[in-house]
């Protein structure tokens, strides 16, 4: 047996892996890319990720693309030491992610206060120049619906664990039974741009006249905190919490990764039965309130969603089902076709580059998504998850009015697609 794989084989129990609640230390805190060079490597890599001072950013990728991790101090000498034995190159690229996300919060609390003193009430998160709270966010929807009530309505589709409301506005010029596109964003708790760039096409469907011809005849549902609970507390305690925050039997740690925990394929590949893993799929397929009132919400409405779009971040992906096989679905090469023009209109605004394809063979396989459960259950002609642009943890909030710009742009595809299908074959 070659050293590596030895020591990938014995170093999980050698460093004594804690299985008990733990929020990892952001103080000496680094992140890393690393670029794994062979399938045996990526294996050693894949080895760490139920490790709780190791989180994988960017997961490991079939095409040995670069990889980022957060390592706490503590974790940081061994797992260096690691990489250096095994020969896998690595770059530190945030030297001090304690600083960083200091910075991150100061510049995102300077720009509320300058928000603040510019405007009142929702009208400050329609500058997209900070990352919202959740109670900012259910303030503009409620009052944004108020004041636009003859084209939207405000839907609160169920609660979250801790008893927050969550919510989809229903964009609509009226009409019954027509088809339509849901988007929801949130989902991972950690992903700030994702709620945002869902804020900023609201805001654009709403707000702005010369987008009324895009539901006009398809309605648009639009689902901003998916995961209000996770999102709060990456506000409130630790930055990069992804998970639900529901409480676990038998367990000190809480939350369930609610991109895993979808009734289709569910724990069969690329998640975790351990509740203190950030991929944790839950003690049962659809185990999380948060995802049931997704599900219910998308079965009520089967008939009429034809689109099913959720944001993520990060990477400039652009990934259709399936996610727990390489095997591709049926209607694989509609599903290409699509998304390749929804790729082709974000690069044309700022030359952002998206790679298209199926989530397995692009990235890693992961069973229990939203995606592949809204194709093969709930019946959309095409899912996709968007995983939006990044670098560290999330773009800096000036980030968000350029991403949701380009990203609405894949929007109005995704628009044309069923308008084409289901309105132009209707008039015929």
């Amino acid at each position: 047996m070659k050293p590596f794989l030895i020591l990938h084989a014995i170093l999980p129990g050698l460093l004594g892996f804690s299985y008990d609640e733990h929020i990892p230390q952001l103080k000496g805190m680094q992140q890393l890319t690393i670029f794994p060079a062979t399938p045996a490597q990526q294996s050693v890599l894949k080895s760490f990720e139920d490790n709780p001072n190791i989180d994988f950013l960017r997961m490991s990728r079939p095409s040995l693309n670069p990889v980022d991790v957060l390592v706490t101090a503590d974790e940081e000498l061994n797992f260096k030491k690691m990489l250096n034995f095994n020969k896998i190159q690595y770059n530190v690229t945030i030297e001090d992610v304690e600083k960083a996300v200091a910075e991150e919060r100061f510049t995102n609390t300077m720009r509320r206060m300058q928000s603040r003193l510019l405007s009142f009430g929702p009208r400050r998160i329609r500058a997209f120049n900070y990352y919202p709270r959740f109670a900012e966010i259910e303030e503009y929807l409620t009052i944004l619906t108020q004041l636009y009530n003859k084209t939207t309505k405000l839907i609160k589709i169920g609660q979250s664990h801790e008893g927050r409301s969550i919510y989809v506005v229903k964009i609509s010029n009226g009409g019954q039974n027509k088809p339509a596109i849901l988007i929801d964003a949130g989902i991972h708790a950690r992903e700030w741009i994702a709620p945002s760039t869902a804020l900023y096409a609201l805001h654009q469907l709403v707000t702005n006249q010369s987008t009324s011809d895009l539901y006009a005849n398809v309605d648009w549902y639009i689902l901003p905190s998916l995961n209000p609970d996770g999102y709060e507390y990456t506000h409130e305690s630790y930055r990069f919490w992804r998970k639900t925050r529901s409480s676990n039997a038998n367990s000190r740690c809480v939350g369930t990764d609610a991109n895993r925990n979808f009734d289709f394929k569910w724990m069969t590949i690329g998640a975790s039965n351990n509740p203190c893993s950030d991929t944790y799929a839950g003690s049962k397929a659809f185990s999380e309130v948060e995802t049931c009132a997704l599900r219910n919400f998308m079965l009520a409405n089967k008939d009429t969603i034809k689109v099913y779009l959720t944001l993520h971040s990060y990477g400039q992906y652009l990934l259709h089902p399936w996610g727990w096989t390489s095997d591709l679905p049926t209607n694989e090469p509609l599903l290409r076709e699509v998304g390749v023009k929804a790729a082709a209109a974000v690069y044309k605004e700022y030359g952002t580059e998206y790679v298209v394809g199926s989530s397995t063979n692009v990235l890693y396989a992961a069973a229990g998504g939203s995606d592949d459960w809204a194709l093969a259950v709930a019946g959309v002609d095409l899912a996709y998850t968007i995983e939006l642009p990044g670098g560290r943890f999330d773009p800096p909030a000036s980030r968000i009015v350029p991403v949701g710009i380009e990203t609405f742009q894949a929007f109005k595809v995704f628009q044309q697609y069923i308008a084409e299908k289901y309105i132009s074959r209707n008039s015929i």
